[in-house]
Parts: C-alpha cells; sequence; structure tokens
C-alpha cells in the first residue's frame, strides 16, 4: 500500500439529511507510516484512494488497539475516547494530494493548515468552496440554515437563547485549532485554515484568511487574504490590506518577505521581498507607475511596480509635494519589538 498523504479521526457534525456540515480532527497525521495504514485499513474497510468513511463507535476500541499495536500509543489512546461519542464519527485518508471530493476531506485539508503541518499553498484546495456548506455558527455548535429556525424556536420554548456568532463556510479556526505561542485578540477573525506561525501576535483589527498566515513571529494589525503568506519578523500596521488571488489579484502570488512593514492603511498587490518598507496609506499594485529613485534621490527611470515583485530591501513612498510614488533602497530595517513578543 502506497504512503498516505494523511490519516485522521474527527467528530463531524450532519444535518437531518445525514449531510456533513463540519468535522473536528483532533490530531491528524501526516505521512503516518505504512504500518498504521495497514493497522487502520484493516480495521476500517479502507481500500486506498482518498477516502471519508463512516466510523461506529464500536469500532474505535479495536481500533485504538490496533493503532497502538502499530507504534502510534498516543493516537491508539485518543481514538478510544471516541468510543463515548454520541456525535457523527469519521476516518479520512488521503492518499494523494488532489482536489477534495468531500466535507470531510476539505476539513482535514484545512485542519493540516491550522496544526502547521503544511504551509500555505502546500496542499490542493481547487473546488473547496462547493464543499464547505454555508453554516450558521452557534453556541451550540453549528447548524443547517435550513434547520436554524426550528432550532431557535425550540431554544425558546425551553427558555434559552440560541447564539448565531456568524453565518459562513469557514469556522473560527480557534473553535479547532489553538497553535502554540500565538496571541489572537479577537479570535473571530481568524478562520480555520490559517497557519499562524510562532510568536504571531494578531491584533483585533488583524485578519488571517485560509490558506494564508505568517511564518513566525510577526505582528498583524492589518488583513492577511487568502493565498498570502509573511515571512518571519514583518509587521502588518493597523487596516493594512494584503491582495488575495480571491481579491483581484489574478494568478500573482502576493506575499511578504522577512522583516517588512506595510504601514497602517496601505497595501500591497505585489509580493514584497525581505526588509521592504511601503508607508502608510500608500497601496501599491501591479500596474502602478513607480519612480525609481538612487541613493541621492534621482530619478533613475519610472517602471511599473510588477518590476519590483519579490525584490530585497526596498522602501515605498509618496511624494508629498508632487504625490509621485517613489521607491528606492531602504537603509533602515524594520525589527519587531522583542519585549513584546518574548512571552507569547
Amino acid at each position: 500500500m502506497s504512503e498516505c498523504f494523511s490519516l485522521a479521526f474527527g467528530i463531524g457534525t450532519q444535518n437531518s439529511a445525514g449531510e456533513w456540515l463540519e468535522v473536528y480532527y483532533p490530531q491528524p497525521l501526516l505521512n503516518p507510516e505504512p504500518a498504521l495504514v495497514k493497522a487502520v485499513s484493516e480495521q476500517v474497510g479502507y481500500t486506498g484512494g482518498n477516502q471519508a468513511i463512516s466510523l461506529q463507535p464500536s469500532q474505535c476500541g479495536a481500533l485504538g488497539k490496533a493503532m497502538a499495536a502499530a507504534g502510534y500509543a498516543e493516537s491508539g489512546a485518543l481514538i478510544a475516547q471516541l468510543e463515548t461519542s454520541n456525535r457523527p464519527l469519521v476516518v479520512t485518508i488521503l492518499a494523494s494530494d488532489e482536489a477534495p471530493s468531500s466535507t470531510p476531506e476539505a476539513y482535514l485539508k484545512l485542519h493540516l493548515l491550522s496544526h502547521r503541518l503544511v504551509k500555505p499553498h502546500g496542499v490542493v484546495l481547487a473546488g473547496i468552496f462547493p464543499l464547505l456548506p454555508n453554516v450558521a455558527w452557534t453556541n451550540q455548535g453549528a447548524i443547517d440554515i435550513n434547520e436554524l429556525p426550528q432550532r431557535q424556536l425550540a431554544a425558546r420554548l425551553k427558555g434559552e437563547t440560541l447564539n448565531v456568532h456568524s453565518v459562513d463556510k469557514f469556522p473560527c479556526m480557534t473553535d479547532y485549532v489553538v497553535p502554540t505561542g500565538v496571541r489572537i485578540a479577537d479570535s473571530a477573525r481568524v478562520r480555520l485554515g490559517a497557519y499562524v506561525g510562532e510568536g504571531t501576535t494578531v491584533m483585533h483589527e488583524g485578519f488571517i484568511n485560509f490558506n494564508a498566515g505568517t511564518d513566525g513571529t510577526s505582528m498583524v494589525e492589518g488583513r492577511i487574504s487568502a493565498g498570502v503568506f509573511v515571512g518571519k519578523g514583518s509587521d502588518l500596521g493597523g487596516g493594512c490590506s494584503t491582495m488575495g488571488t480571491l481579491s483581484g489579484g489574478g494568478n500573482i502570488v502576493i506575499s511578504v518577505g522577512e522583516g517588512c512593514l506595510i504601514g497602517a492603511n496601505a497595501g500591497i498587490g505585489i509580493p514584497l521581498g525581505d526588509r521592504c518598507t511601503v508607508e502608510a496609506g500608500l497601496y501599491i499594485t501591479a500596474g502602478i507607475k513607480i519612480a525609481l529613485l538612487d541613493d541621492a534621490d534621482n530619478l533613475v527611470k519610472v517602471i511599473k511596480a510588477r518590476e519590483l515583485a519579490n525584490q530585497n530591501d526596498l522602501l515605498f513612498r509618496r511624494n508629498s509635494q508632487t504625490g509621485a510614488i517613489e521607491c528606492k533602497t531602504n537603509k533602515s530595517a524594520i525589527q519587531l519589538n522583542e519585549m513584546l513578543h518574548a512571552h507569547n
């Protein structure tokens, strides 16, 4: 049997028609040993390929013992606990990295990202949106939108209130995964599928979409759009924006290098190299004309911003007298406050 891309056991929610709304995978495994795959396959009837197989609680005891015998004692103990579940269970096995074909598969890939097992763009997420139902995320868990009115009425009849936190395809990441060494001021602003590197601080106005995030110690007070990955030591100022491929960036993959600063209310539509600074309030789009200056502030030539993509040590600013957008070598690299991140 070929090596699996990933293997995970999940506790899910289904609507009244038995369709999956969401799945929680407490301990997904990436590239498990063939012995474990064999042990699991024999217990659940896995025959290869990418599959999401419904699991009965009565199977969990024997499955846990088989996993422990294969050398995965911790995972085996976890699976044994699922024997007491009164919620639908699923085992999802991905033998290859292909576009997901079911809701459990889609949720597993989002978990892999938020567990830091893969980085943004590290898994195929094509076609994921139709597999993620629009769900009411409530204090009683995920609820099918069509079933929400009845659930609200049922709660009121009991003298309770059903709180709807959001109506969305993506849940809050911290309801599923809380990565180590991070600070997240408003957890609702980080979606499942975000990769939040150790040492990152996400302030109240910061936002991280799925398949996006930070590689390490960073300050996020702005928006990290889908597909955007931010390098270590970079600072995204309040209200700033990064243009994702889903928001007009076309096929250009936007990224931010290490040690960069994007000022408050600024934005980028090109990938930045390392140690770059974008002045507060300045939005750099790929086609915008930029005056390239030498060290003496003399004009070298006028180019489009896309020609500076991924180049290091650049300072982007707007001339306060002429309004022209200028770029020159950045001689003052930005360093994050070490004390601020020392106790994440």
